[in-house]
């Protein structure tokens, strides 16, 4: 998803403190990064921090898709899943809650966008209102120099969170699974997890930025109180629902926070997206990393690391949900 809009914190100067200074720009971050990292570690196996990964099985590599022509003429990815990735029969429902420490709680996971987006211009392109003002309904979302796709990229982390959360006793929605031709739109997203009462929404991405931007970021939603969006009640349980899940992604993938957003944080506050703006329920995004730089693509096209991706985010839901 690339970053435009009203609303958001600037982007940061680009900092050049990687490889083995990774565990010291995470230790930077101000306020609650690394507490949430060390409070996972050490507190997290009583509060269920790190219990969501215990049986889930990795797999080991991903390869990128292969492209088809969209009807606009630019290259974009199959939207045939590999044997890896493919989704489930089922749509949105969970199959039946596992007995465990999230019974009777509901998370929804959002995939980012759809494979089918780019074959539906018309209707993705339609503006919705988003509270604020009106937006396009979704967009194709970004892939990896090879043409791997961020929509291939988000379905198949969300079967892999699903695994880890209904291992947890949770019931897991999730808001499209490949089984419709485009969408659903921003504020159907958003309708959805509100629909389900959830008590955690999590909208996963990656990043199209430019080569050199790297790590992930946690999106939160700012208050906003505008037409048909109020956040007010959302604002603290979602930074909380962020901030577990920022430093549960540290400490499981190894990945620093951004580089070229949120200030070395991690975290990043919007108004202007339409899936947060019309939550009434606990909701954040998580940029995952940015598929056009190399070394981050490496990250994302890799089923191990997206597996490590999925237990990270998992394991602050889990935190979040356990209090």
């Amino acid at each position: 998803m690339s970053y435009t809009g009203p609303g958001f914190d600037p982007p940061q100067p680009r900092r050049s403190l990687r490889g083995p200074l990774t565990v010291a720009l995470a230790a930077l971050v101000p306020g609650a990064l690394l507490g949430w990292a060390v409070y996972a570690a050490v507190d997290g196996p009583r509060n269920g921090g790190s219990s969501a990964g215990a049986s889930a099985t990795a797999s080991s590599s991903g390869a990128p898709s292969s492209t088809t022509p969209s009807p606009s003429g630019d290259r974009k990815p199959s939207a045939s899943p590999t044997a890896e990735e493919s989704p489930s029969p089922s749509a949105s429902p969970s199959a039946p809650a596992a007995s465990g420490p999230l019974k009777g709680k509901v998370v929804v996971i959002d995939p980012g966008h759809n494979p089918g987006n780019f074959r539906h211009t018309a209707e993705i392109n339609r503006q919705v209102d988003i509270g604020t003002n009106r937006k396009e309904c979704d967009t194709t979302g970004t892939s990896t120099d090879d043409g791997y796709a961020e929509a291939r990229f988000t379905l198949d982390v969300a079967h892999r969170m699903r695994a880890l959360l209904e291992e947890q006793g949770a019931t897991v929605k999730l808001t499209q699974d490949a089984d419709r031709p485009f969408g659903p739109c921003v504020d159907e997203r958003a309708r959805i997890g509100n629909a389900a009462k959830a008590d955690a929404v999590v909208s996963l991405h990656a990043d199209g930025s430019g080569a050199g931007n790297r790590g992930f970021h946690v999106i939160l939603p700012g208050a906003v109180d505008a037409g048909a969006a109020d956040t007010r009640a959302i604002v603290g349980p979602s930074r909380d629902l962020g901030e577990r899940i920022a430093g549960n992604f540290v400490r499981v993938t190894g990945s620093a926070p951004s580089n070229y957003v949120g200030g070395g944080t991690g975290l990043v506050t919007r108004k202007d997206l339409g899936g947060l703006n019309l939550s009434t329920v606990p909701k954040v995004f998580v940029e995952c990393g940015n598929m056009r730089d190399s070394k981050d693509a490496a990250l994302l096209t890799s089923g191990a690391w997206r597996q490590k991706a999925a237990r990270g985010i998992s394991d602050g839901i889990v935190s979040f949900l356990r209090g």
